[in-house]
């Protein structure tokens, strides 16, 4: 497929935009840019719009309907991308998602989906790495592991103890989202809880999580700020979605 030149050129720009705020949030706190992983989240965009990203060195792309996901990953070139499934998965469609081998999952929020991916994941002798979806903001509208009150977290830690031991499954870090309208400043201490989160729950079990999964369009270099490993933007990159 060839790429609309415009769009390539339009693409570029935006993206180098996103980066220039990664490093500079990330250099404030002392943090290398290059460990904040950017996941250009192409949800709705056609794969025209995803090739043209790659061509200027794009490689992470997120999206949250497994059918959409899949006839994207059917494209020439599509493989030598790392595709991450940001949307919520539903318990009866877990065996399709593990199929379909995407580099990462982060939106697990329940024991019961963690079961059901486990068990998908067995027969295939793949390993999928996951994020532990949180909702450490207290929404109800929120999907996620309620987290949003510290007296809540050690039987929280309990359940994900019994989830890490999951064949199949490697846990590799929490995912969460800030609440919408939220800026950079706002969301902050929304991000901070959630690295707590993730630092208390390695302590306790005694693993090495790697990864938190934190921060959009609106909020992403305060999420930088906090700890954020990825990133996931859209409509800075993309535009509105049509």
């Amino acid at each position: 497929m060839t790429t609309d030149p415009k769009l390539v050129h339009q693409l570029d720009g935006r993206i180098a935009e996103v980066r220039e705020r990664i490093a500079s949030a990330a250099v404030a706190v002392g943090r290398d840019p290059e460990s904040v992983t950017l996941i250009a989240v192409s949800k709705t965009h056609p794969w025209a719009t995803i090739a043209a990203a790659a061509k200027v060195g794009q490689r992470d792309f997120g999206e949250n309907r497994l059918e959409e996901a899949l006839a994207k990953r059917r494209e020439p070139g599509a493989a030598d991308l790392r595709w991450h499934m940001i949307g919520h998965v539903q318990s009866r469609k877990a065996a399709a998602v593990v199929e379909a081998g995407f580099d990462l999952i982060h939106s697990v929020d329940t024991l019961r989906l963690a079961e059901r991916l486990s068990r998908a994941a067995q027969p295939t002798g793949r390993t999928q790495p996951v994020l532990l979806e949180c909702n450490v903001s207290g929404e109800d509208s929120k999907s996620g592991f309620v987290a949003a009150n510290h007296a809540d977290w050690s039987a929280l830690i309990d359940t994900w103890s019994t989830l890490g031991r999951l064949p199949g499954l490697s846990v590799v870090g929490l995912m969460t989202m800030a609440p919408w309208g939220t800026d950079d400043e706002t969301a902050r201490p929304i991000f901070a809880r959630l690295r707590e989160l993730s630092a208390l729950a390695q302590a306790r079990l005694g693993l090495v999580w790697p990864v938190l999964s934190m921060g959009m369009t609106d909020d992403y270099a305060g999420a930088v700020r906090e700890g954020a490993t990825h990133v996931r933007v859209g409509r800075a990159i993309f535009g509105d979605r049509g």
